[in-house]
């Protein structure tokens, strides 16, 4: 398969391209198992098992995020992902056989769902920090970028499938297929290269736990930045989340509606990660980007909200797709390549936790909401609110400096700046 790849990709080397398609795979079972199961639940359940669904699911990561976060920096990432794909496959056909008898129950399929989110707090993290490890730091702006292409063929294809089967076949038919999808890709995964462990070879679970959170709070600028994107997520979340199937259905549409929605946001991802997020950047700067795309992307989130006519919602996620790509193209690049080697799987997860816990809050204020105003009212606000909230970056004390540097100058620029941050305590010896 890595044959048929463009030079962009293959230049990168071979390890690099089995990560890309160990994306792409597990991406496109994760869309089609994304679209499935919200609109199973907003169709037998309604709006409030939908909100009761996220919240319980986003507490779960974040409980779990932390927790297993340390794996990471500790063992082979390659078995980390293989081992939790298998899980997550396993969940996903015990979520097919429910639909494959008709039997809805909320609490079965939080169960069953939990799952992935204790396998995604392994894979997460591990996955996050492994493009890193594969390339020079010279070239990971244009691999993250070319990742964020194969990750978007995934959601591209994966929400297109998922609504297609979910018309002509019914829930059952997605849910076994994305089962199926996800043993593929657990089975791929097991070619990924093994990396070298750069964590000390002593196991201290707490410690490990302590210093990744540490070091992500003793930086001021990781620290704000953590902050704002909270923040901004309790609102954003939602409005690409839990609120697309109820926006879709208070219209009267389909499930290949919501297919095409989720659709066109991976095709915007796509479009800016071929290199329109990259031309962005040259443009504009890194700075001007990452605050302007998210701004951007709250206003296109709006317009879906607020929009009664379909046709409309389309391209209103094509362009949220995009802008999303450039500020995630932009952002990440620089904070990956800042945090030392031993840190980077513990921080990502410390990161990704506060993202859990925004992810937790915001579908239970969006259901609150429901309770008091229509669909599109919550949505257009939220939208704007998360967009609104990245304004929140220029305020970081050294933030426009840090975007300014190149990949050289930041490649480990958080020990160099706070060294203090790195230093692990000790573990305590019995007397």
């Amino acid at each position: 398969m890595p044959q048929m790849l463009p030079a962009r990709f293959t230049e990168l080397g071979l390890p690099f391209q089995r990560l890309l398609w160990s994306d792409a795979l597990m991406l496109l079972a994760l869309m089609v198992g994304q679209v499935a199961v919200p609109w199973w639940i907003a169709q037998a359940g309604g709006a409030a098992d939908l909100a009761v669904y996220g919240v319980v699911l986003s507490a779960v990561s974040f409980i779990t995020m932390p927790l297993l976060s340390p794996l990471g920096d500790r063992y082979p990432k390659r078995w980390l992902i293989a081992g939790a794909l298998a899980a997550y496959a396993l969940a996903a056909c015990g979520t097919a056989a429910l639909a494959s008898w008709g039997h809805y129950a909320l609490a079965a399929l939080i169960a069953l769902q939990s799952v992935p989110m204790l396998a995604m707090a392994v894979l997460s993290p591990a996955a996050a920090s492994m493009v890193a490890e594969l390339v020079p730091a010279q070239q990971l702006t244009r691999a993250i970028g070319v990742q964020q292409s194969a990750q978007s063929m995934g959601r591209l294809i994966g929400p297109a499938i998922g609504g297609a089967v979910l018309a002509a076949a019914g829930t059952a038919a997605a849910l076994w297929l994305n089962g199926g999808l996800l043993i593929a890709a657990a089975l791929l995964a097991t070619r990924l290269p093994s990396q070298a462990i750069h964590a000390p070879a002593s196991c201290r679970w707490w410690a490990d736990l302590r210093a990744g959170l540490k070091a992500n709070w003793a930086i001021p600028l990781e620290r704000g930045w953590i902050t704002v994107n909270f923040l901004s997520w309790i609102f954003l979340y939602p409005a690409l989340a839990m609120l697309v199937p109820l926006k879709v259905q208070s219209l009267g549409l389909s499930a290949a509606w919501l297919g095409a929605c989720e659709a066109a946001l991976s095709l915007g991802m796509l479009v800016g990660s071929l290199g329109a997020s990259e031309w962005w950047i040259r443009r504009q700067g890194r700075y001007a980007t990452r605050i302007g795309s998210a701004v951007i992307q709250g206003l296109a989130l709006a317009v879906a909200g607020w929009t009664t006519w379909p046709w409309l919602l389309v391209p209103a996620f094509a362009v949220a797709g995009l802008t999303n790509s450039a500020a995630t193209l932009v952002g990440l690049t620089h904070r990956m390549l800042a945090r030392p080697l031993a840190f980077r799987a513990r921080m990502s997860a410390g990161s990704m936790m506060t993202s859990q816990v925004a992810g937790t809050l915001g579908p239970a204020l969006a259901g609150v909401a429901l309770a008091h105003w229509p669909v599109s009212t919550v949505y257009g606000v939220f939208a704007l609110l998360g967009g609104f909230g990245a304004l929140g970056l220029a305020l970081i004390p050294g933030f426009r400096a840090f975007m300014a540097l190149d990949n050289d100058a930041v490649n480990g620029w958080y020990q160099r700046a706070h060294p203090e941050a790195f230093v692990e305590t000790p573990p305590r010896r019995s007397a």
